[in-house]
């Protein structure tokens, strides 16, 4: 988090154990460089992030460790199950953990259990964690809606996150009544999927209207065509207040 405004874009480069080796994450050290010089805060992977690829490579950046994991390969892609600890984000110097927890999937009941653990873990510790709470699964009609992702927000701030990734609800309105429900803790956006640079700002932009406290942006930032100068254009929008028209100059 910048101490300054208060807010973050992070970028998580966790997608290999989901889908394996992906454009953007090859070279997962040149990646950190990448979005480091772009002016993100922090990046968010597995332990291998920190094996291969993080603060070896030149610019300095915050390392999230997550802790949970899953594959597309499984019978079940929204079951998260833990792979790392608190203890051991301690032992390399990771600077936050984040779990990720699906509402509404069917082993929900277990991923909420693994969320207070690694809660109760974490404040023994004074370790930050971030939260990823994703409405998804059988009982969710649509992952984008207020009621579901401000619930799931909830959840997260009642089991004590120190911050929260959810989905943006669409609208600067909405993502409020998101941002009122969750406790006074930090909310940030998932980037969401792919499409023109222009919408994707002015996404940015509505969440942070809307009181957001950042971003938490993946493959719209590192498999970006020129991704040192879209993070600086997130960076625009979520530091420095300016809007999606402006900040998409710097990118020529």
């Amino acid at each position: 988090m910048d101490r300054a405004t208060k807010k973050m874009v992070i970028i998580p480069v966790d997608h290999g154990v989901t889908i394996g080796p992906c454009e953007g994450l090859l070279d997962i050290g040149k990646t950190v460089d990448k979005v480091a010089e772009g002016g993100a805060n922090a990046v968010l992977g597995h332990i291998g992030l920190s094996l291969h690829g993080h603060r070896g490579y030149g610019k300095d950046i915050g390392l999230i460790l997550h802790l949970s994991s899953s594959t597309t390969l499984s019978l079940d892609p929204n079951t998260k199950v833990l792979t790392s600890s608190v203890e051991q984000a301690i032992k390399i110097g990771a600077d936050a953990v984040s779990v990720h927890i699906n509402i509404g999937a069917a082993d929900e009941s277990k991923m909420i259990k693994d969320l207070g653990s690694v809660s109760q873990k974490c404040i023994e510790w004074g370790m930050p964690l971030l939260a990823m709470m994703y409405p998804r699964g059988p009982n969710i009609k649509d992952s984008y809606d207020v009621g579901v992702v401000k619930h799931a927000v909830r959840i997260a701030a009642e089991l004590g996150a120190d911050i929260i990734k959810t989905n943006y609800t669409g609208s600067p309105e909405t993502f409020k009544e998101v941002v009122d429900g969750a406790m006074g803790v930090p909310v940030v956006i998932a980037g969401g999927s792919k499409g023109e640079d222009i919408d994707t700002l002015k996404m940015v932009e509505g969440a942070i209207l809307g009181g957001a406290a950042g971003v938490a942006m993946g493959r719209n930032s590192f498999q970006h065509k020129d991704p040192v100068n879209f993070i600086k254009a997130v960076c625009m929008i979520v530091h420095k207040g300016k809007n999606a028209e402006e900040a998409i100059k710097i990118m020529g």
